[in-house]
């Protein structure tokens, strides 16, 4: 597999929606059985109490408060094995939204 993520075609997209002061983790759904990396961008405007999201990718994954941080309108690419998800938890207060694209050769 080649190693530049610019090479990749984009495949589907899902929004993963995650509250804020529920403090709930939330998962996308399964990734497609020729996804190996994900595009993801927590979508919204910084703010004092919107600075980001905690993601974790997984089988069955939950994001938590020592997740990797993600920050507000941050490109990310991840590596990932097809068939697993992505978590979601809001890394402050309030409410948003992921943006999740798959990526495959």
């Amino acid at each position: 597999m080649a190693s530049f993520h610019d090479i990749f075609r984009q495949k589907a997209t899902q929004i993963v929606a995650y509250n804020g002061s529920a403090g709930a983790s939330v998962q996308s759904t399964a990734f497609g059985s020729q996804t190996y990396m994900i595009r993801v961008c927590a979508v919204g405007v910084e703010s004092a109490t919107v600075d980001g999201v905690r993601i974790n990718v997984g089988d069955n994954p939950t994001a938590s408060a020592t997740s990797p941080l993600l920050a507000m309108n941050w490109v990310e690419y991840v590596k990932c094995t097809p068939g697993q998800k992505i978590a979601a938890l809001a890394n402050n207060t309030a409410a948003g939204s992921l943006s999740v694209t798959e990526l495959t050769d």
